[in-house]
């Protein structure tokens, strides 16, 4: 078994538990393929998972790599990991139960592997996978949104929001989000028919009688988002299951949402980025020895679009 560069944690706690250092290279199963990371995406699952957040949820050994995302190269392929071979370009959401993409090789599930979209680069591709599955999950899978319907976006400029605003506008709905100025103007770009900023207007002041809420945020946001939707609407909430005694009361439907992976999602999300109708939106690029530097961004939960880490 050969050696790889992976960034590991052999405890939970702060930036500082992030390690640079030699792994060995994954070994892989039948029905697996191993790839070689080119890039890898830094989202806000990977620091709640290395400060403990998660435990009860999810249960790790260590030393664990970080890293849900991955965009790059089939280095080989198992017996049964039929339709891909050697030398592939392909994206991917690797499972969150096991080690991640922060190194040079990553060994995933055949039947969730991809074909990058073949109009982008690596480092873009790896910021489609969690973040666009969770928004497509959320908005078709979970709310089943229609063309005419309206929705609001919270946090819209964030990683998930700006691929929900651009998934809920080609689906034909009425698309809102909530934002800070700053981001109006790129919201707008992306799809959105109105942007409210947060910091100055209450939403549910401006808003009412909505068939769907995408919420990533909990907590207040989400207690003042029931009010807004009209009956028989739905609440998806990407960070935990909202309250069914409320979604009651409200006389809609909550739903939480916790992002699988697929192969046939990310092969239509693909052919939307090709065909144009979808854009990816990397705000920050970093190396492996900067994951620190990463967490540290995707903690203040103010990053507009994605953090990525090319790995060469």
């Amino acid at each position: 078994m050969g050696k790889m560069k992976a960034v590991r944690i052999h405890s939970y706690g702060g930036h500082e538990v992030l390690v640079l250092e030699e792994a060995p290279i994954p070994d892989i199963a039948d029905d697996e393929v191993l790839i070689r990371v080119r890039a890898a995406a830094v989202n806000p699952v990977d620091w709640k998972v290395r400060a403990g957040f998660l435990q009860e949820m999810l249960s790790y050994r260590f030393p664990l790599i970080l890293g849900w995302d991955v965009s790059g190269t089939v280095a080989k392929a198992g017996s049964g990991a039929s339709g891909l071979r050697e030398g592939d370009d392909v994206y991917a959401l690797p499972d969150i139960s096991r080690d991640g993409s922060y190194a040079e090789y990553v060994a995933v599930k055949a039947a969730t592997v991809a074909p990058k979209p073949r109009s982008i680069d690596h480092v873009q591709a790896a910021s489609v996978p969690l973040a666009g599955l969770t928004a497509w999950q959320s908005l078709f899978d979970a709310a089943d949104l229609q063309g005419g319907q309206s929705v609001l976006i919270q946090a819209a400029a964030g990683g998930v929001g700006s691929f929900a605003v651009q998934f809920a506008r080609w689906r034909g709905a009425r698309v809102l989000g909530t934002a800070s100025a700053r981001n109006r103007d790129f919201l707008i770009d992306l799809g959105a028919d109105e942007v409210i900023d947060y910091t100055r207007t209450p939403f549910e002041e401006v808003t009412g009688d909505l068939d769907v809420v995408l919420d990533a945020m909990g907590g207040r946001i989400q207690e003042r988002s029931w009010q807004v939707l009209k009956k028989g609407g739905v609440l998806v909430s990407i960070v935990g299951p909202p309250d069914r005694e409320k979604a009651a009361e409200y006389g809609v439907r909550g739903e939480g949402v916790f992002v699988q992976p697929s192969a046939a999602q990310l092969t239509s999300i693909a052919e939307l980025i090709d065909g144009g109708q979808i854009r990816t939106n990397v705000t920050e690029v970093l190396t492996l020895a900067e994951a620190a530097r990463a967490h540290e961004l995707s903690e203040t939960e103010h990053v507009r679009g994605k953090i990525v880490l090319k790995v060469d």
